[in-house]
């Protein structure tokens, strides 16, 4: 397949064709991963929200004048994405506490919540505490699920780049890690008892 081969872009062209009904369908399927993303770089899920809206509102506005072939609409929504809540943290004045909490299984029992709420705190802590630029390598590959090479041109460095930030995040992402939760990385419980958040990084950065 085409690198820039782009499955937005008859979308994309339909919206730009004033197609309501397509406008839905692509900002369906777009803002989950928009609000994923701003979450992760802002947490503050009030913030992401805005973030969320003012990307898609420029894609919106973009679509008469996009270009089939030149960029993945993806890719550019997230560079969007990514700018304004950049934008957002130049202009904090103190550092933001990890608040936004992904629970993992809302079945779970109030015990079960409690320690998967600190487990996701703790992972957002860490993710916090990255370099801003391997904390949005990380994000972007890992949770956005970015290939190295479209998230190398978002971050507008050589793929060799992007792959030294990730390996430094990593190494740092599981220090941090390592300190909050002594037996993550082993001399802890089975696997099977240890907080699922904790265990999905784990097994993402053991992975790579």
């Amino acid at each position: 397949m085409d690198s820039l081969s782009d499955p937005d872009e008859a979308l994309i062209a339909a919206v730009a064709r004033g197609d309501a009904a397509a406008t839905q369908a692509l900002v369906s399927r777009k803002l989950p991963r928009v609000l994923s993303l701003a979450r992760r770089l802002l947490s503050d899920a009030i913030e992401a929200e805005d973030v969320a809206q003012e990307a898609l509102l420029r894609m919106w506005k973009q679509a008469p004048h996009w270009v089939p072939g030149r960029a993945r609409l993806d890719t550019w929504l997230h560079k969007v994405a990514v700018n304004l809540c950049y934008d957002r943290l130049r202009r904090r004045k103190d550092t933001v506490d990890a608040n936004e909490v992904e629970l993992v299984d809302t079945g779970a029992n109030p015990t079960q919540r409690l320690d998967q709420q600190q487990a996701s705190a703790q992972v957002e802590a860490a993710l916090n505490a990255l370099p801003e630029r391997q904390k949005l390598a990380i994000v972007l590959c890992y949770y956005q699920e970015l290939s190295n090479i479209e998230a190398a041109g978002l971050m507008e460095v050589s793929v060799e780049a992007l792959e030294s930030l990730l390996s430094r995040g990593r190494r740092q992402l599981k220090a941090l890690l390592s300190e909050q939760r002594t037996d993550l990385l082993g001399g802890g419980p089975p696997a099977k008892d240890r907080k699922p958040e904790l265990k999905l990084v784990t097994s993402k950065l053991s992975a790579s």
